[in-house]
């Protein structure tokens, strides 16, 4: 059987990972090992991150139309069931927006949803 010598591959893989390691502090930059141990873990925060990201924005959107609505005298949890009474199927990103932008027509969803709801 052949010799199989590593060189060439191995040298990409370290080369790779410390163009990863770019921007870490010391070691962590210029050597192999702790640059692979960082790079893991900051594509493991990286990855956790974009879930949480979605999240957190769905909390601003809700805390944001909960605010608008509360100008109204209503509730969240009464606007959101009103709306869905009304069959208006508006997502909270796009509630939330005209809660901030377009006062007038978020006013004229509040006011069909506290007719429905009466």
């Amino acid at each position: 059987m052949a010799r199989v010598k590593k060189a060439l591959n191995a040298r990409k893989k370290h080369k790779k990972i410390l163009k990863l390691a770019k921007g870490f502090r010391g070691a962590r930059s210029k050597l192999f090992r702790p640059a692979n141990q960082s790079v893991m873990r900051a594509l493991k925060h990286a990855y956790v991150g974009r879930k949480l990201r979605k999240r957190d924005f769905r909390r601003l959107w809700i805390t944001r139309i909960n605010a608008a609505v509360r100008l109204y005298d209503l509730s969240y949890s009464k606007f959101m069931n009103g709306l869905k009474l009304c069959e208006i199927e508006v997502n909270r990103k796009m509630l939330s927006e005209m809660a901030i932008h377009d006062k007038e027509g978020f006013k004229g969803l509040v006011e069909k949803v506290k007719e429905k709801l009466a």
